[in-house]
């Protein structure tokens, strides 16, 4: 079965952000990195469960070519996952679980 997603409204502003700093540096890179991103939503989509429980019910998996990892959480009664945010893996942990 796969699983819907969404992007909480901070997340969707940092992966636009970092697909808008790669695009002014190489367009071939932010194609490759929007790639990435959609590859590995549609491998959490696919088993949301496969990846590892970082913190609490938050679960995270990283991109293979590019600093940052893909935080999220399912909501099983919707079979949805919840993206909260694509976080670089240079920032701050701190802010890194966030509801």
């Amino acid at each position: 079965m796969t699983y819907a997603y969404i992007f909480e409204p901070l997340a969707l502003s940092e992966y636009k952000d970092a697909v808008l700093w790669y695009k002014v540096r190489s367009e071939k890179a932010a194609t490759n990195f929007v790639l990435s991103v959609n590859e590995r939503i549609a491998a959490i989509c696919s088993n949301p469960l496969r990846y590892r429980n970082t913190y609490k019910y938050f679960r995270e998996t990283s991109l293979k070519k590019y600093p940052y990892c893909i935080v999220y959480f399912v909501d099983e009664a919707k079979e949805t996952i919840i993206i909260s945010s694509l976080y670089h893996h240079k920032r701050s942990q701190k802010k890194k679980y966030r509801k």
